[in-house]
């Protein structure tokens, strides 16, 4: 096509040409609208006239843009122009991995690396049932950064299409039979066969790159492509030893388990090769610490360094081999202990083998229960509102009651200490988990201080303090020189890492990040920490990972797994159930309250002003492989609609045709979402963090509390059709949730008390006899007054607050009608007649378990 700079192709202005390919032309383009650069790949003149390549060219942008995945090439938009279809991408500064080896191959870690990052990408589109068919070095990107993208799905076949199970349909690309598809050299055997290619022929594709990054050399290769393909089909190629003797046994192995013949036995997914080059770089990663003395004279540092990688490389790869040709293990026994209806909040083994838990049952409050490993159900005690969470050698118990909410997940409570046969005695106040030390009188606890947490052990010395983040389960180790903990980022979000640290205080990290991990406790030998965690949406899995940072996986169940003690003769209680949230509302006429939730972890956004719809956020394993997802739907029940991706929805336009939405990206911007025909508008785009926002009536403005580098939070006020940048409204540190007024004149912001802010930036004015517990549920039609709760109660007391006294009216309760296994009421939202409400929380069913056989 040969398109000059500064030509338009639709809203975008091309810059420069990039390149080209059989598959068409790149261009460096500018979208004037968001501001950014991208990529531009228009079909060649010649090909519209090609049915076949059209078809591939179209394919490649449906089959890209329903993937969302950091190791593969976001696709932006599609469109035509002149009859020449084009595809609209992000730009990449970098090379191709072709590029990258044109001298030499890469160091191993480095391989590792990339090999893990390619294996991640191509287990996302295997999920989605993408397969990329045309995996080679070319279409292999390295930013510059070191992130690896996949490229070019123009050959992808699609095995099944976005709709419900029942309308799953087979599409594939249309050509002839035995046709044979993909790039010689890098082909499986089944491809070319002609015979039809799954995800396992990607798998050989990637096991040919790898050997070709580990090598420098490629893995099938004749003179010409009949040989090649001769080549695939009959030989084997070199040992990698050959080229590199540095390459370990095991990484070879995990080559050649790529490269078999037979597509049955290769690995069964990207998502196993991932794992086990996982294994390989997480040892070598937390073995080798970093050099930071400066260097002698000479090479003999960096000869020692290298002997140290290549050790590492080699302890690693012979613990992998281990567990690759090591026997199954046993399948493990369950032995259900209870059956009721509700939720097993922590269990633990007792010395004189009881087995003591806290429960609550058909929604009734937590009470500590008590039952033999024969599990009947168990017998209460009559100590309620009480978790606990351990027992000393001597049957001492640590128990927290009276918990009280910091924000969202994060609850603190008081700590007692339960004798055998005596009352509780409190010994310590705001404490999130505690534990006992092994001589039965020391105590771990994770404590909330001067607005940090703490995990102190003994109680008064200060292991380790957080900057922002909070810490739970804290467990000593059975040597007692240990504590182990999960570490959060984030108040409130149980996101984070299994981290160690020792009595003076040096502290290590285990694992990468996971989304949510819950629950932790040390091996009887002191060997090794199991934790439940995820990488995605919220089921957990069991895991086990050794003080050098090996990770395995123990124990992979249908549904939302959870550890609570492991005792001798490999003895381990779990809890495994289901958890999800529900999202009901109420309308006039409507006989009882409607569930609104879309698949297992939704959450409410918004309610228009009618009570007719929601704005919804799916955020698990229901929808989008845990992708982020704005839906918006009527109340009545019907079908969602799904407007597009975000962190999560903020609020919906009085008209109903827009949705505001918060991006996952750091910093979050805010989008313009259309519910239905348009454009996304991207209203937002500077450094300032985002906590939460709010559309004016008139859909022009939106206010939002913002979080600048060296500033405290306060609230912003911005427009939302101009490029005018934001103005703050309040000082700093007066910020929290916001609402804004039906009138438009202002925004009700929750901190310290309720307050009432100008939206021109005027005298803000303090509404008596509140205080920064109460959170908005939506102001009145009049604008004189705000309807309220407090956040994380059971039953949820909604109040009408006069905005110029401060009076407090109870309007009502509201509470599930089915209560077992309800959490605390985290959010509601009402019409300003409050004609209709709606409401949301998590719901936490499971039983409790002891399970023998788990090694």
């Amino acid at each position: 096509m040969g398109i000059k700079s500064e030509t338009r192709l639709g809203p975008y202005e091309v810059v420069s040409a990039l390149g080209a390919g059989g598959m068409g032309e790149v261009y460096r383009a500018r979208d004037p609208r968001l501001k950014r650069e991208v990529a531009i790949k228009v079909l060649p003149a010649s090909f519209p006239s090609d049915p076949q390549r059209l078809h591939r060219f179209e394919q490649e942008a449906n089959a890209a843009a329903a993937l969302n995945h950091p190791n593969i090439l976001a696709v932006y938009d599609i469109g035509q122009q002149d009859g020449s279809p084009y595809i609209v991408s992000e730009l990449l500064d970098g090379a191709t991995l072709r590029e990258r080896l044109r001298s030499s191959p890469l160091p191993i870690r480095k391989a590792v690396d990339y090999g893990q990052q390619i294996a991640r990408g191509l287990a996302a589109a295997h999920d989605k049932g993408i397969i990329h068919r045309d995996l080679k070095p070319e279409n292999i990107f390295i930013t510059d950064d070191g992130r690896v993208k996949i490229l070019d799905f123009g050959l992808a076949k699609l095995t099944r299409s976005e709709g419900s199970e029942d309308q799953v349909l087979t599409q594939t690309v249309q050509s002839d039979p035995g046709t044979v598809l993909g790039t010689v050299g890098y082909m499986s055997p089944e491809q070319v066969r002609g015979k039809p290619a799954d995800a396992r022929s990607d798998l050989f594709s990637f096991g040919a790159i790898l050997y070709e990054m580990l090598s420098g050399k490629r893995a099938f290769h004749g003179d010409s492509a009949a040989e090649t393909m001769s080549a695939i089909l009959k030989e084997e190629p070199p040992e990698l030893t050959e080229t590199n003797r540095s390459v370990p046994p095991a990484l070879e192995r995990i080559v050649r388990h790529c490269l078999e013949k037979n597509p049955a036995e290769r690995f069964h997914s990207a998502h196993d090769i991932a794992f086990d080059l996982e294994m390989m770089s997480s040892v070598s990663s937390t073995t080798v610490a970093p050099v930071t003395a400066p260097r002698a004279k000479g090479r003999r540092p960096t000869m020692i360094a290298a002997f140290a990688v290549s050790a590492v490389v080699i302890l690693s790869a012979g613990a992998l081999l281990d567990r690759l040709t090591r026997p199954a293990a046993a399948v493990p026994h369950y032995r259900q202990l209870t059956f009721r209806r509700g939720t097993v909040r922590a269990a633990k083994f007792a010395p004189d083998g009881q087995i003591l838990y806290s429960a609550s049952w058909d929604g009734n409050p937590i009470e500590l229960y008590a039952t033999g490993s024969a599990g009947r159900g168990g017998t209460s005690s009559g100590v309620q509102d009480a978790d606990i969470q351990a027992i000393s050698s001597t049957g001492e118990l640590l128990l927290i009651s009276n918990r009280r909410s910091l924000r969202f997940g994060a609850f603190v409570g008081t700590l007692a200490r339960v004798p055998s046969g005596a009352a509780p005695r409190p010994i310590l106040e705001d404490v999130q988990n505690a534990d006992w030390g092994p001589d039965g009188s020391s105590i771990a606890v994770s404590r909330f201080v001067g607005q940090r947490f703490r995990l102190e052990y003994p109680v008064g010395k200060v292991l380790y303090e957080t900057a922002t983040g909070w810490i739970t389960y804290p467990r000593v180790s059975p040597k007692g020189d240990l504590v182990a903990f999960f570490e959060h980022p984030y108040l409130g979000d149980d996101a984070g890492v299994v981290s160690v640290v020792d009595l003076k205080g040096n502290k290590r990290t285990l694992t990468p990040q996971w989304t949510s991990e819950r629950s932790l406790a040390w091996t009887p030998a002191g060997d090794e920490v199991w934790f439940t965690a995820t990488t995605s949406g919220i089921a957990l899995d069991l895991y086990g990972v050794s003080l050098s940072g090996k990770q395995r996986t123990i124990l992979r169940v249908p549904g939302d797994l959870r550890l609570m003690d492991i005792g001798r003769g490999s003895r381990v209680l779990i809890t495994q159930g289901q958890r999800r949230t529900a999202v009901m509302v109420s309308t006039p006429g409507q006989k009882s309250e409607r569930d609104l939730a879309i698949a297992d972890w939704c959450q409410l956004s918004a309610l228009s002003n009618d009570g007719e719809w929601a704005l919804l956020e799916e955020e698990a394993e229901g929808t989008e492989s845990g992708a982020y997802t704005i839906y918006l739907r009527k109340t009545d029940g019907s079908p969602p609609l799904r407007l597009g991706q975000g962190y999560y929805g903020v609020d919906l336009s009085r008209d109903r045709k827009w949705a505001l939405v918060m991006t996952q990206a750091t910093p979050e911007q805010l989008l313009m979402l259309p519910t239905g025909a348009g454009e996304l508008r991207q209203i937002t785009h500077d450094a300032i963090r985002r906590r939460d926002a709010c559309l004016f009536p008139d859909g022009k403005r939106v206010a939002f509390v913002g979080i600048e580098a060296g500033h405290q939070p306060r609230v912003y006020i911005q427009g939302t059709e101009d490029a005018e940048p934001p103005h703050p409204i309040t000082p700093e540190g007066v910020a929290g949730a916001i609402a804004c007024s039906p009138l438009g004149d202002s925004v009700a912001v929750s901190s310290g008390q309720l307050m009432i802010v100008p939206a021109n930036g005027g005298s803000s004015h303090a509404i008596p006899k509140t205080d920064g517990t109460e959170f908005i549920a939506s102001w009145s039609a009049d604008g004189q007054s705000l309807y309220t709760f407090h956040r994380d109660e059971l039953r949820a007391k909604l109040y009408r607050v006069a905005i110029a006294s401060g009076e407090h009216v109870l309007m009502k309760e509201i509470a599930p009608a089915d209560a077992a296994g309800a959490g605390p009421i985290r959010r509601i939202h009402t019409t300003p007649d409050l004609s209709a409400y709606m409401y949301g929380f998590a719901r936490d069913l499971n039983e409790l378990y002891i399970v023998e056989g788990l090694k």
